[in-house]
């Protein structure tokens, strides 16, 4: 069974079964056309989420195949079928997390966000804990010069799985808000405390958010 769940066909029929599952939402876009804007003048965009609200951006975020956007995810076995997914989606990913190949991927994501300019990263992810920004977000934005743009998913009906972020999935033909934030725009700076100033203020402002069960 797990080599199934790991083969190329079945992670074909996940990401078709996402996209037909996902066309069933009355969906709506906040605020998307700022961002997109800046990117397409030239400017280096990093879009962050939670872990907890990634499922209902699949569909959408396959819009952006032609950027060449680029995401990173882990090493696990759990990583390895959702890379398969990001990958039929039109994103490259950067296959490593905190506890193995982190460093290696997020060269890899610096010098995609640097080349082709758009990028994506869960911020609290792969294992939590949830709604704390870890450090990868802002140290990859620094270097790329990229803008940061937390996203958002807000469903009107939902499922949640008893998982450590408590990861939801909207239920078919209810209403899903995609809402992106205002671009930020760390800096590097060897200041002392700035760093965890702004990573502390990236993750208060997205906090709220986050849906707690």
């Amino acid at each position: 069974m797990s080599k199934l769940l790991r083969s190329r066909y079945f992670t074909r029929f996940l990401y078709l079964f996402v996209r037909v599952y996902s066309a069933t939402f009355r969906l709506s876009v906040e605020n998307e056309k700022e961002w997109r804007a800046y990117l397409a003048s030239g400017g280096k965009v990093l879009l962050c989420t939670w872990h907890q609200q990634f499922f209902a951006l699949i569909r959408h975020f396959s819009g952006y195949r032609e950027a060449s956007p680029a995401i990173m995810i882990s090493r696990s076995r759990d990583g390895e079928l959702i890379a398969g997914v990001a990958e039929l989606a039109g994103w490259h990913t950067a296959r490593g997390s905190s506890s193995r190949g982190g460093r290696t991927a997020m060269h890899e994501m610096i010098d995609r966000l640097k080349t082709h300019g758009l990028g994506a990263h869960i911020l609290d992810g792969p294992t939590g804990p949830p709604g704390v920004v870890k450090n990868g977000a802002l140290k990859m934005a620094m270097a790329s010069g990229a803008a940061i743009v937390p996203v958002y998913t807000v469903p009107t009906n939902h499922w949640h799985v008893n998982s450590w972020d408590r990861f939801i999935i909207p239920k078919p033909f209810s209403r899903v808000t995609i809402k992106f934030g205002p671009l930020r725009h760390p800096e590097e700076t060897d200041a002392p405390g700035a760093f965890e100033q702004t990573r502390k203020k990236l993750e208060n402002e997205m906090q709220p958010y986050l849906l707690h069960f």
